[in-house]
């Protein structure tokens, strides 16, 4: 499923291929509960993100209720305790930044991909 510009990962080897992209280029990863109102709204502030801004920046989405495994498997490989909504910046295997819930927004996410980039 694309969700606009944002691939769903659905199982370990999709998880494993964005996992060596990170080596590649930076990328974020949307951990998503389509039962949560506030990943609802996490989910519109990671869509405008995209919208306006012109970063190369590949996104990708785990729905962590029906990919329950592949969650705990992003938890496990990346060492960043499951929150959901949760969002990563993945750079070369490693998480250079992170957040959750309401601090997922449009300008949090700039920021922290400016400050990253620059």
């Amino acid at each position: 499923m694309q969700v606009e510009n944002m691939k769903e990962l659905t199982n370990d080897m999709d998880w494993y291929d964005v996992w060596e992209r990170s080596f590649e280029t930076p990328v974020l990863l949307f951990k998503h509960s389509t039962s949560c109102m506030i990943s609802a709204r996490a989910l519109k502030q990671v869509l405008a993100f995209q919208k306006k801004e012109n970063h190369p920046i590949d996104c990708y989405m785990v729905k962590v209720i029906e990919s329950r495994k592949l969650s705990n498997k992003v938890a496990s490989d990346t060492t960043i305790p499951h929150k959901s909504p949760q969002l990563l910046l993945i750079d070369k295997q490693s998480i250079v930044w992170n957040t959750s819930h309401w601090k997922i927004t449009e300008n949090n996410i700039r920021e922290a991909i400016q400050q990253f980039t620059d």
